[in-house]
């Protein structure tokens, strides 16, 4: 049997987000980021936190790449928004020192988690390219679509 031909299913692990809901949620922050004249690198992460997605905006930052990515994989691999995680490796909080760990997380907003209808983390997705508020507000756009 040829790889093309191969049934998918039987190495997709249920629960993980597919290539279609990826594309779905991309497409929804490439709009929010288009209706604000925003030029973002958006990253997806399956459950897993490995990479299924990227879309680099024609214009967007290079230094941004990496950020997005590292946003998407910092949200999954602590289960939280890396607003969220801001707070808690602020100066003085128990996370302090967190982004040095893990080959660099990122802690500044722009990572959001990707849940489906029943609540289970399918994923997550990263935005870098503008403000930390411009960030967030594409990613949650993106993760609103799941």
């Amino acid at each position: 049997m040829s790889v093309s031909k191969m049934d998918a299913t039987k190495f997709y692990l249920p629960g993980d987000i597919t290539q279609a809901q990826a594309n779905q949620v991309i497409e929804a922050a490439v709009k929010k980021a288009v209706e604000n004249n925003l030029l973002m690198n958006i990253a997806i992460v399956d459950a897993g936190g490995n990479l299924k997605a990227f879309v680099r905006m024609d214009g967007a930052f290079l230094a941004s790449i990496d950020i997005a990515i590292k946003k998407a994989k910092t949200a999954r691999s602590l289960n939280m928004s890396t607003h969220e995680l801001s707070k808690l490796a602020a100066p003085g909080q128990e996370l302090y020192g967190i982004e040095a760990t893990n080959g660099g997380m990122a802690i500044f907003g722009g990572g959001e988690l990707l849940k489906n209808k029943e609540g289970y983390i399918i994923g997550a997705i990263g935005v870098s390219g503008g403000s930390v508020e411009e960030d967030m507000s594409v990613a949650q756009a993106g993760a609103a679509i799941v």
